[in-house]
């Protein structure tokens, strides 16, 4: 091999059969020197100098020809320090998730970009079709109870997409997927967050020999089933930006990743999503508006109902933002409704770290419990929260594991536990399938209906002329929205967008009593079924109310009514209809004149 002229772009190394290039950001007057290893071994084989006089500004390059990039591994030695490539695509010597590894033992593979895409083809779902699942991938699959074959890897996921479609998921948004250095100084690094070689997919996550190849497996094999990968990107503050949006770039073009999710305090969301080669993607950040509101509303706190239908009217795709009810950060949904406060003892930090305000409820008992009163309470309270997140407007996100209850014990911060409390147990899942049936009958319900994820931003207005607003909101009396400090209850009604996709009316009470609510008509010639409630779920036949008039809604449920076309028996019957839905209809629009005075 000989060292000859090489180029200053790209950044890290670029293989063109036996000519391998190389490129470096390094500090003026710094010496810097290439050295190659013969792959296993740990003393260089070859070194060459790059100078700084054959650079341009503080960027140092230099080819290598008649190199095997299959048979060598490099770093770079800055002022007599080792150091890694920043952007070094993939690592040596990184296997083993929680071992430590000296900075020196691992090196940066030689790696081409030589990879079989079969003809993949993204998604490219709307926002308003995405049904989102969040996950770790270790801890996904890492459970002795998930039954893979390939547990905590990359591989692992793969094994569980007819698991996921199934479920009615059709986008995985990946916790840190780069090599991050899990060994902190006296716990464990689990979440990945903080400094990163971030063009690298990790090692460890890896069940093959090559991190690449499998990260790219899990994109194809996600893509022929029509579901998205999006990987959260969070960086770490000393981050330079170019940096951070050619990391953006290069897992776009270089593994077809969907989406991303970002920390708008490190990397403006704005910025982001301007950059011409990012406009096909979905940038996105995290926000717990939705989260906090729903969490207050679902335990009945008080002077919730204006926030509530701004949350429900959210749309995703104007500010990035899915909804989501539980996160990584947090408790899970299970223990959202099972603890009062945190329980992060094991953390080390003497339960000072994790979120102090969860806007959680324990349903009168703290932690496991087996009486049946406090156990029917919080499942039922599982199943409204389902509810709100998936019959609201934006994107909706679960988190993994919700779906069955799985519980991390009262932790909020499962940063440091790479163990069965961080690991999603899915040995639930397995004795009591009933809330995964619930949830994906739930899915496949909001997909058939499109007034659950319109497109646009609703707006209360009539814009098909069929004498119903796109939502509007009701309290017990039709059309009179019930928002004083005291109201727990709200009705919402959804105009219908086509004879196959017709209105839809649910009324939430989160009160400890019942409450009667007044239904609006349900339109020329209909009446209104019951489709769905908290304690059923989906039901598998729709039942027609006997009472078309009124609804009583126990306490702490929702229910679901869907409009239904019948046959009138009589042209009086007709007449009388037409005028109600006209009297109806005016009394909307004064409302919501008076409402737009008050603010005006």
């Amino acid at each position: 091999m000989k060292k000859t002229t090489g180029k200053p772009q790209p950044f890290g190394v670029e293989v063109n059969g036996d000519r391998v290039n190389f490129s470096l950001c390094v500090p003026k007057g710094k010496k810097c020197e290439l050295l190659l290893y013969k792959t296993g071994s740990e003393e260089p084989e070859v070194c060459y100098e790059m100078l700084e006089k054959d650079g341009i500004g503080e960027v140092r390059f230099l080819a290598v020809e008649g190199l095997d990039s299959n048979q060598y591994e490099y770093h770079y030695r800055i002022d007599k320090k080792i150091m890694m490539d920043p952007y070094a695509v993939e690592v040596s010597g990184r296997k083993i998730f929680g071992e430590k590894t000296e900075s020196d033992l691992f090196k940066a593979k030689i790696v081409s970009a030589d990879y079989d895409w079969e003809e993949d083809q993204k998604p490219d779902l709307p926002w308003n079709d995405v049904i989102a699942y969040s996950i770790h991938v270790r801890g996904f699959t890492k459970h002795r109870t998930s039954k893979v074959t390939h547990k905590g890897t990359f591989l692992g996921v793969i094994e569980k997409i007819p698991y996921l479609k199934e479920l009615g998921i059709n986008q995985i948004q990946c916790m840190p997927v780069y090599e991050f250095d899990e060994c902190l100084k006296t716990k464990i690094n689990y979440w990945g967050y903080g400094p990163a070689l971030y063009f690298a997919p990790k090692a460890s996550y890896s069940a093959q020999s090559s991190s690449i190849h499998e990260l790219k497996d899990l994109v194809k094999a996600c893509h022929k089933e029509k579901i998205e990968v999006v990987l959260e990107m969070p960086f770490a503050q000393d981050i330079h930006y170019q940096t951070a949006v050619e990391c953006l770039r290069y897992y776009m073009m270089e593994y077809h990743v969907d989406g991303f999710i970002i920390n708008p305090y490190i990397l403006p969301w704005e910025m982001v999503t301007e950059d011409p080669f990012l406009k096909g993607v979905k940038i996105m950040r995290k926000d717990d508006g939705f989260q906090n509101i729903m969490r207050r509303f679902l335990k009945g706190d008080e002077n919730m109902i204006n926030d509530l239908t701004g949350a429900m009217r959210h749309n995703s795709a104007v500010d990035g933002k899915c909804n989501y009810i539980t996160g990584q950060t947090g408790f899970t949904l299970w223990d959202l409704v099972s603890y009062d406060g945190k329980h992060n003892e094991a953390n080390g930090e003497k339960n000072t770290d994790g979120p102090d305000y969860n806007f959680s409820w324990n349903c009168g008992a703290e932690g496991p419990s087996r009486k049946r009163s406090v156990v029917s309470l919080r499942k039922s309270q599982v199943r409204n929260a389902l509810l709100l997140l998936l019959l609201s407007q934006g994107t909706p996100c679960l988190l993994a594991g919700d779906e069955f209850y799985n519980s991390q014990k009262g932790n909020n911060n499962v940063y440091c536990q790479d163990n069965e409390t961080g690991w999603v147990d899915w040995s639930k899942l397995q004795t009591d399938r009933g809330l995964f049936d619930y949830v994906r009958a739930l899915i496949a319900f909001r997909k058939k209906h499109l007034c659950f994820h319109r497109a646009e931003e609703l707006k209360g207005m009539d814009r098909t002329a069929c004498g119903m607003p796109d939502i509007s909101f009701h309290g017990e009396s039709a059309w009179q929205i019930k928002n004083d400090v005291a109201s727990r209850q709200l009705g919402v009604l959804y105009a219908g967008v086509s004879q196959e996709d017709p209105a839809c009316f649910v009324a939430y009470n989160m009160h400890w009593i019942p409450h009667t609510f007044a239904i609006p008509s349900p339109g020329k010639g209909c009446c209104w079924h019951l489709v769905a409630d908290t304690d059923r779920g989906i039901l598998d036949q729709s039942l027609r109310l006997e009472d078309q008039k009124q609804l009583e809604i126990r306490e702490r449920s929702i229910s679901v009514l869907v409009s239904v076309k019948e046959e009138v028996g009589s042209e009086n019957e007709e007449k009388i209809r037409k005028k109600d839905l006209k009297q109806e209809r005016e009394k909307h629009e004064s409302n919501t004149t008076l409402s737009n005075n008050h603010k005006a």
